[in-house]
């Protein structure tokens, strides 16, 4: 079928429907609601679609527009569930199981009839983790319900007057109700009003006599101190007491009305320190391999299981700064140090990577040299993974990977990839030609032309076609909490396969070989020097584009995965 997604951002849900639907073999198109109606229904007269689905909306469809066309709500609430802020509610009230729904739009908000709806366990993770992972499984495998039932001709949807449904009307979720108290509040209450906002909107409190928006929440069990009170730092998050006991917070975000030239998510410790530079709190280091009963936060861990070694990281919305790269390098080197035979480098569940940390370089002094610097610093890690020869490596993707977070996969011997992800393995979209070795790893396992098509068009892949094009070695069809304990199952297999040591020769002499063709060094000097072009050139793309992205500047159109102007092939 041609059919039109209409969505306020082309977010990873979007995507997500936007490949899977493209697996199938439907033509899809996709336009953009965030500047009003206006493109909305100039897609529609132009595309004349069988079927319009809105994977994501935050506003309402034209009346026109729903009225003429069958369209398809995906709400992120069960049969019934009314409102803009449903998965806020499950968190706040501690749901076990909560559900997606595919309706079609009418008047009223979510009271259409549906077409399809599936449940999920909601996990103990933050509203974008659960969004992007068990809701998101859920969603698409509505809308692929969905679609077909209405290919098919004869499914009626049901009425949400049916007597089978109970209709929950649940108001937005503001922040009166997010706010903190944190003289009374416990640390679980704490936590998930933190886990309810960690993307988006944020909770609204007050540090250092500045109003900002507190992002993720994570538990600490042993740091201790006057409610409210600033505790410690580490990796750039900051740990706050509670009445009995303390979290950690890793970003923050300035009230926009703020005066603050960066109101937008970086590193917590970074914004406090612009605030008040003299401002001292204890640094609260960690062992990398630690112990399985400590509860508390860090972004990079290490963990042994016989011959196999678990690299594991995870950073706030998949982005790497200089100083993240250039930790998980020193991390990686540890684990070198370690005997194994094989190594897994990826977190447990959500985002793999998505490469440099572009509101980090928008806030820097200079955001041309930061680019430069966090370039180089996530060179260096891929580089090192590239001249691992003496074991196997594992890149293993619960989430999402894009540009140079992609790159970082494929520098992997094997890349194993749960059936949920979706890859974006290029740059365009923000301007840029890329680095990260991509010229070497890319070509190697798709082919040249393949390669290009991948750069050029800038389209998100399902880990389905991932796995078709050789992107990807291995798909993992298992829910998000499942992930690691199934990765951890099938490494052990690599580790005792009777052909390891022999792989590693292989591999050891496959980049002798391709050193010698052509080093490694070659590679990265030519892609600098295209990315140091652009970097500090002020009228390049790259830095409107980034700063729009950053800033979340709303956009629109008819072409909206139409590519930034400027040739940057």
């Amino acid at each position: 079928m041609d059919i039109l997604l209409v969505a306020s951002a082309f977010n990873s849900l979007s995507q997500r429907v936007y490949a899977e639907l493209s697996d199938l073999g439907h033509r899809v198109d996709v336009v953009l609601a965030a500047q009003g109606a206006d493109p909305v229904r100039a897609a529609v007269r132009e595309l004349r679609p069988e079927l319009v689905i809105a994977p994501m909306l935050r506003t309402a469809l034209p009346e026109e527009v729903w009225r003429e066309h069958t369209c398809l709500i995906v709400h992120p609430g069960p049969p019934g569930d009314r409102g803009p802020s449903s998965l806020d509610w499950a968190i706040a009230d501690g749901a076990a199981t909560w559900g997606v729904t595919v309706l079609q739009a009418e008047a009223a908000m979510d009271a259409g009839a549906i077409w399809a709806a599936e449940p999920f366990p909601v996990a103990p993770v933050g509203k974008s983790d659960l969004y992007r992972n068990e809701a998101s499984d859920a969603a698409v495998t509505a809308v692929l319900t969905a679609v077909r039932r209405y290919a098919e001709g004869s499914y009626k949807p049901q009425p949400q007057t049916d007597d089978s449904i109970s209709v929950v009307w649940r108001d937005a979720f503001r922040q009166e109700r997010r706010r903190i108290d944190w003289e009374r509040d416990d640390t679980e209450t704490v936590l998930r009003k933190l886990r309810g906002a960690d993307s988006q909107p944020g909770v609204l409190d007050e540090l250092l006599g500045r109003e900002v928006f507190l992002h993720g929440g994570h538990p600490e069990d042993r740091l201790r101190g006057r409610p409210g009170a600033l505790l410690a730092t580490r990796a750039g998050a900051v740990c706050r007491a509670t009445r009995d006991g303390a979290v950690w917070i890793p970003e923050l975000r300035p009230r926009k009305n703020s005066g603050d030239p960066a109101p937008f998510r970086r590193p917590a410790a970074s914004v406090l320190a612009s605030y008040q530079p003299s401002l001292r709190l204890a640094a609260s280091p960690l062992p990398l391999e630690l112990s399985p009963d400590r509860r508390t936060w860090t972004d990079i861990r290490y963990r042994q299981r016989g011959d196999v070694g678990f690299l594991a990281f995870s950073f706030p919305g998949g982005a790497m700064s200089t100083d993240q790269c250039r930790r998980l390098l020193a991390a990686y080197e540890s684990a070198l140090a370690r005997r194994t035979s094989v190594l897994v480098l990826g977190g447990a569940r959500d985002f793999f990577s998505n490469g440099i940390h572009l509101n980090v370089i928008e806030a820097a002094a200079d955001p041309a040299e930061e680019s430069w610097a966090n370039l180089n610093a996530m060179d260096d890690l891929v580089e090192a993974v590239l001249r691992t020869t003496d074991r196997l490596v594992v890149a293993a993707l619960a989430g999402n990977a894009a540009a140079g977070g992609a790159m970082l996969a494929l520098a992997a011997d094997e890349v194993w990839c749960r059936t949920g992800v979706v890859l974006n393995p290029h740059y365009r979209r923000m301007g840029l030609y890329g680095s990260e070795f991509w010229t070497y790893t890319l070509p190697r396992r798709v082919g040249a032309d393949t390669a290009h098509r991948l750069t050029t068009e800038a389209l998100p892949v399902s880990a389905t076609t991932a796995q078709r094009i050789g992107l990807v070695d291995r798909l993992l069809p298992t829910g998000a909490q499942d992930f690691a304990a199934e990765v951890e199952r099938m490494a052990a297999d690599v580790a005792a396969a009777p052909n390891i040591t022999r792989r590693i020769a292989e591999k050891a002499a496959a980049r002798r070989s391709d050193e010698k063709a052509r080093p490694l060094a070659k590679y990265r000097q030519v892609e600098l020097a295209r990315m140091h072009a652009v970097f500090f050139d002020p009228e390049a793309p790259y830095h409107a584009l980034r700063s729009a992205f950053v800033r979340k500047v709303p956009g629109g159109s008819v072409r909206p995965l139409a590519l930034p102007a400027g040739d940057v092939r």
